[in-house]
């Protein structure tokens, strides 16, 4: 099945729909008991651009479906990017195959038919930019133009870009549901190079949003590049010491996506988490609430439903630093003897309450520490909750700063740090689905020299 870029939108989620029937449908035939079947379409134009000349410009045209089959608890998947109907009839045949050879599993199989989404309301999600390849790339060069014009310490520039995407999804399985909707997800961004003597940065902006008209100017994203690049010239490193650390919001959020790769089915039922049999437990503050907003209008990551078919639902994680559930799908519910919680494939528009401080007042409440504004490798472990990450940032004094910071490391425990936090800011400026302001961790070793 080929898909025309001229078919309007209704037209080609019904096509998409009529792959799912086939593949269910076919998989029935050949005997499965149950089955599964997502099918995705996808088209977009990407361009780049460095030193005001054009890198790349590619258009994007991507299809793909899957299929899992279920022979009582038994399992088999198999994908294709041909949506040809006789690439359905061979994908769900490999499925079948595959499932021949699988042992049983008792958690082996669809979510329950009552919990699939019934209705799927209109997120407005879907705002296609008809922007053609001349002017995407005179938005990148402006964005560019603007970060090298901001600054004659501007003395490089790792390119400009601009994208846009369309999409179309559905998923249907045996238990009767079939749904799909499309989306639309465009961007902006700009990374440049900063020099002072013999001191040098990188730094970055970017901007994305479900519409055109929510995306930051241009102009804008590359003047914020600079000043950020700029602005960690001539660091400096610091002996250790253990003090008052301020996560800025940007990098907050790999806090929060720690939270939930702790409490996440997988990590649990293969008591990998150092958050395991914490439900109902304080891991926070009294004033902390963590939340989850999968139908949050224009969202990020919004959805109707999970990967299973099952209804998304808003949902409070932390509730008065309470862990309130666990974050599961199907599979990992019943691992855990406990209902899944609609999350296959993850959470959806994460975010936490802002407390009154702006970063200045976090500043001030801190006094002397040290805010992170760059993290570099790996090193969270989930089993343990030990955190230690490369970091860059400013060394604060009195509330104030006082010069840039680099080459550093910042250790300590998440659970400790989850019930260390002071303060979370409001002044979450930066785009995502993941929504934090700043946070304030009462204490963290601090290593460089």
């Amino acid at each position: 099945m080929s898909i025309s870029a001229t078919e309007d939108t209704a037209e080609r989620l019904a096509r998409l729909q009529e792959s799912v029937e086939e593949l269910l449908s076919e998989a029935e035939r050949q005997g499965a008991s149950a089955a599964e079947a997502s099918v995705g379409s996808s088209t977009g134009l990407e361009v780049a651009v460095r030193l005001g000349e054009v890198e790349t410009v590619e258009h994007i045209r991507d299809n793909g479906l899957g299929v899992t089959v279920y022979f009582g608890q038994r399992r088999g998947s198999a994908s294709t990017t041909d949506l040809s109907p006789a690439a359905v009839r061979d994908t769900v045949r490999a499925a079948c195959a595959i499932a021949e050879y699988t042992q049983e599993d008792t958690c082996a199989h669809l979510a329950a038919p009552e919990l699939m989404a019934r209705e799927l309301p209109d997120l407005d999600l879907c705002h296609p930019w008809p922007v053609g390849v001349d002017a995407a790339v005179a938005l990148a060069v402006e964005c560019e133009e603007a970060a090298r014009g901001h600054d004659p310490r501007i003395v490089n520039s790792e390119g400009a870009s601009l994208s846009t995407h369309f999409g179309l999804r559905v998923y249907g399985n045996s238990n009767g549901f079939i749904g799909g909707y499309p989306t639309t997800r465009h961007g902006i961004n700009c990374s440049v190079i900063a020099q002072e003597g013999e001191s040098m940065q990188r730094d970055y902006w970017w901007s994305s949003a479900r519409a055109p008209e929510d995306l930051d100017a241009a102009a804008g994203i590359g003047a914020r590049a600079a000043a950020r690049a700029v602005a960690r010239l001539n660091g400096r490193r610091l002996g250790t010491r253990k003090v008052p650390v301020l996560f800025r919001a940007e990098v907050a959020t790999g806090l929060l996506r720690a939270l939930v790769g702790a409490i996440s089915g997988g990590s649990l039922y293969r008591r990998a988490s150092f958050l395991l049999d914490t439900l109902g437990e304080p891991i926070f503050p009294e004033f902390v609430r963590i939340h989850e907003q999968p139908r949050l209008l224009r969202g990020l990551a919004s959805a109707p439903f999970d990967g299973d078919g099952v209804a998304t639902r808003a949902k409070d994680l932390v509730r008065e630093g309470v862990l309130q559930t666990y974050v599961l799908d199907t599979y990992a519910g019943c691992r855990l003897g406990m209902p899944t919680t609609g999350n296959a494939g993850g959470v959806r528009n994460l975010g936490i309450d802002s407390g009154p401080l702006d970063r200045a007042a976090l500043l001030r409440e801190m006094g002397t520490g040290l805010m992170v504004t760059e993290l570099m490798g790996h090193g969270v472990n989930l089993v343990t909750g030990d955190y230690s990450r490369g970091a860059a940032g400013f060394w604060v004094e009195n509330g104030e700063i006082q010069y840039p910071v680099e080459e550093v490391t910042i250790a300590g425990n998440l659970r400790e740090m989850f019930a260390n936090l002071v303060a979370v800011g409001d002044d979450c400026d930066f785009p995502g689905s993941t929504r934090t302001g700043s946070w304030l961790i009462e204490q963290m070793t601090v290593a460089g020299e």
